[in-house]
């Protein structure tokens, strides 16, 4: 469970929110040194009813059912039948554990609406979770807070409604917060040469409370490290074996034992490259370049089969294990590779060790040829099956030997398959998961979860990946999924907007960057996001505050708060809807309602109002005052009517 957040916490949060939007230019350039102290972070909060993937339905009118969750407060359903038990349903496409909060907005604004809401896990049982039938307030709307795991449906059911008032909704929203156990850290595999090589330690504002990065990691509230293997590490452009061999089998496997120390979930990346190992790249190790195929074979599952046993002897458990690295291109490329991959001097990897040997192609690897992706040649056809034979048979038997190092052990070390999904290209991996999922179970294996990367310069807006997200997760409904590698800049050295996204290169723009992913692997039906990690936070697109740093003890941007700040420990009733006639004074409530996630438990909380605008009830119309609890703002809006009408 994440770190949770206090009372004084919520306030300051408050606060640093005013102060940013007080401030804040749209389209001008902040140095993220100087933005740094802004950085306001407040639980992940998400609407579902505006996903793509959410559809409502009604007991009539349906066909304008879909106009309560267009976000749009001028459209609204309304029923064909206009009288009493009239409902609309929400189908959020899944099962979901932490949807604790509903909007539900009605079209009369001075009318007063008595409903129900039910919840659903298979839209046949029924809970109900509000119960507003006895009513007499009159206002075009509620939030309403509740807590029922698995909840796959939602239920309004307008029960009673003012003489005349539209049996119908306006919108309805379904509000989801991260889940506990979605598990949220970081690949920190140059933990090793940070520390040992380079004796770097980092802090939050006081140096003097420096500590190790995972350490770091670990009080910044970092649940998981994912910890990278290169079978014999050679510096990529040298071509030099490092001495000491950072981020090989043993110096890895004594990181590994330091984060299970330290009480953190531990994910082991197997590149099986003696260096990086990604779609543009997947070189053999040294070592086995002239084996033969069946011989690479057996040589996948020895190394795999006795490294882990090796973590598991010396207590350093894996809770997964990624059978390769970015695996869209296949791995272990061969001779079905064309070759050079990277022929033009001016190519920052012309000199890659493994490009220039022709050892590394001499015999078959696991290379996949996408070029034949769709073709009606009969060889090519021939040739592209065969590419995935050989592939998929690699990973069985490396899928295999974490199978047999569990079952000997009596442990559940989860396999983990990661590709990407290129930017446009969601076919080709959708191609992927069929072909490869197809082609090692008819060799008696399967793996426990599927996992992306996602980086918004490459695979597009956040948008375009959570529909490519949900696409492969409702093609292969089996399964977890991870976000497996997520990056995003504080530190703006060039000036240039990321592509693809909305965000600064600020410390406030890397902690929404983060948050919206978080957001997107929570959001998965049926619960199936498992976690999401961020590449290398101190080595790429940092979280350092190199202006506010002085080597070798580095400040963490506050960004890195997005670790502890992002669960909700409290969810609180935020907005109020309120009706008053023309020239009265409205009747602001005393307190709102507040839900503690921990227990589901519903307490009243006092709210202290600003003062309401002079002549805001002069007329018809709509007006907003704000207020504030102990646990965050709300907003109470207003409207102004010729006159209140009550129900029969």
């Amino acid at each position: 469970m994440r770190g949770k957040r206090t009372v004084r916490a919520l306030l300051a949060i408050v606060v640093a929110t005013a102060v940013t939007l007080a401030g804040s230019v749209v389209g001008t350039a902040v140095p993220a040194t100087a933005a740094a102290a802004d950085v306001a972070i407040t639980p992940v909060e998400s609407d579902l009813a505006g996903k793509p993937w959410v559809s409502a339905a009604a007991s009539s009118g349906s066909a304008k059912a879909a106009r309560a969750i267009d976000g749009d407060l001028t459209t609204a359903w309304v029923a064909a039948r206009q009288r009493a038990g009239e409902w609309l349903t929400l189908d959020l496409g899944g099962a979901y554990d932490n949807v604790r909060k509903v909007e539900v907005v009605f079209p009369d604004k001075g009318a007063v609406y008595q409903y129900v809401i039910d919840a659903s896990s298979d839209g046949a049982t029924w809970t109900r979770v509000v119960d507003r039938t006895r009513t007499w307030v009159p206002g075009r709307g509620a939030v309403e807070l509740f807590t029922r795991p698995g909840t796959a449906y939602l239920r309004v059911t307008i029960t009673r409604a003012s003489p005349g008032a539209k049996i119908g909704i306006s919108e309805l929203s379904a509000f989801n917060y991260l889940r506990d156990d979605l598990v949220l850290g970081a690949d920190l595999s140059y933990a090793d040469q940070n520390t040992a090589r380079d004796g770097l330690t980092y802090h939050a504002g006081d140096p003097a409370q420096a500590v190790d990065l995972l350490s770091f990691a670990k009080n910044a509230g970092m649940e998981y490290v994912r910890l990278r293997v290169f079978n014999d590490p050679r510096d990529e452009r040298t071509h030099e074996y490092l001495d000491p061999a950072y981020q090989g089998p043993e110096r890895t496997a004594a990181v590994a034992t330091s984060v299970k120390d330290k009480g953190m979930g531990l994910g082991i990346d197997l590149h099986y490259s003696d260096h990086w190992a990604d779609p543009s790249k997947q070189a053999k190790p040294t070592t086995w370049t002239g084996l033969s195929f069946a011989d690479l074979t057996a040589e996948v599952y020895e190394y795999t089969h006795d490294y882990l046993q090796t973590l598991v002897d010396q207590g350093a458990i894996p809770d997964k294990v990624a059978v390769g690295n970015e695996l869209i291109n296949g791995f272990l490329w061969g001779s079905e590779k064309p070759q050079p991959w990277f022929a033009n001097p001016a190519d920052w990897c012309y000199s890659c060790y493994f490009n220039n040997d022709p050892a590394f192609v001499a015999q078959p690897g696991g290379g996949l040829l996408w070029d034949y992706f769709g073709s009606s040649d009969p060889a090519e056809r021939a040739a592209y099956d065969a590419a995935w034979d050989r592939f998929t048979t690699l990973q069985a038997a490396g899928i295999k030997a974490v199978r047999d190092v569990s079952a000997a052990n009596g442990l559940d070390i989860k396999v983990e398959t990661h590709v990407i999904i290129d930017n446009g290209r969601l076919d080709r991996t959708l191609e992927f998961w069929n072909q490869f999922l197809a082609r090692v179970k008819a060799k008696g294996q399967d793996i426990d979860v599927i996992a992306h990367s996602y980086y918004p310069e490459w695979h597009g807006t956040a948008e375009s990946y959570e529909s490519n997200l949900h696409a492969v997760a409702a093609a292969h409904p089996g399964y977890q999924l991870e976000i497996a590698e997520t990056s995003h800049p504080a530190n703006d050295w060039d000036g240039a907007p990321v592509p693809n996204s909305p965000y600064p290169k600020t410390a406030q723009g890397q902690a929404d960057a983060y948050q919206r992913v978080f957001q997107i692997a929570n959001d998965l039906p049926d619960n199936r996001g498992v976690g999401a990690l961020v590449w290398e936070p101190v080595n790429w697109q940092e979280m350092v505050d190199w202006g506010n740093s002085s080597w070798p003890v580095l400040k963490v941007f506050p960004s890195v708060d997005v670790y502890r700040e992002s669960d909700a420990e409290h969810v609180l009733q935020d907005t109020v809807y309120v009706a008053t006639p023309v020239r009265r004074a409205p009747r602001l409530p005393a307190t709102v309602k507040v839900l503690t996630t921990a227990d589901g438990s519903i307490a009243p909380v006092a709210v202290a109002w600003d003062a309401v605008p002079n002549r805001a009830t002069s007329a018809p119309g709509e007006f907003v005052v704000n207020g504030m609890t102990a646990f965050g703002p709300v907003t109470a809006v207003v409207d102004v009517v010729g006159h209140l009408a009550p129900p029969r």
